[in-house]
């Protein structure tokens, strides 16, 4: 059965193979944890569906970029695929699908953030809002592309986040306390 993502994925990912494989183990591993979180907490009502739609795009962005580690050969630096990701998306008719893609990165980037650190971003905020962008961009937080098959502990993720700075691992304990 073909889903909506999977053609995406094949129109933007047909000819890089590492990539595409990649790009899918990840993105499964993302959709995984969030349908797990989803299934733990019915209370908050997630929409599943979405989840595991918005889970499996929300890198889709990342060919555009320069990171050959991971068999990216775009032109733009790493950290735009999350508004790269936006804009196909939205070009593709789902725009709840485009926000996570957008608001994924780190645990959300602010316009204050975004232009103290001069990023080569649009200058807006890109903050996960709703339940469904803060579950999926939690459960990013626990696996890396540059290493594929890995589930990072709540401390590595941790680690990982603070070197952006406390606020985004004060975002995150929350959201521990929230999906855990």
């Amino acid at each position: 059965m073909c889903n909506r993502w999977d053609a995406i994925i094949d129109k933007h990912y047909s000819d890089n193979r590492p990539l595409r494989e990649l790009l899918l183990e990840h993105s499964r591993s993302v959709a995984d944890r969030s349908l797990s979180i989803a299934a733990a907490h019915p209370r908050l009502g997630l929409d599943s569906r979405f989840l595991e739609e918005a889970a499996m795009l929300h890198d889709i962005g990342i060919y555009l970029t320069d990171a050959p580690a991971i068999h990216c050969h775009g032109t733009h630096p790493y950290i735009c695929h999350g508004y790269l990701g936006a804009e196909l998306l939205a070009g593709e008719g789902l725009p709840r699908h485009a926000l996570v893609c957008e608001r994924h990165t780190g645990t959300g980037l602010s316009l204050d953030y975004i232009v103290a650190h001069n990023l080569p971003l649009p200058h807006r905020d890109m903050i996960p809002l709703s339940l469904e962008e803060k579950v999926i961009c939690f459960a990013d937080k626990f696996f890396s592309k540059s290493r594929p098959g890995h589930e990072k502990t709540v401390d590595e993720a941790v680690a990982s986040i603070s070197r952006h700075g406390r606020e985004g691992v004060k975002i995150f304990l929350t959201w521990c306390e929230m999906f855990l």
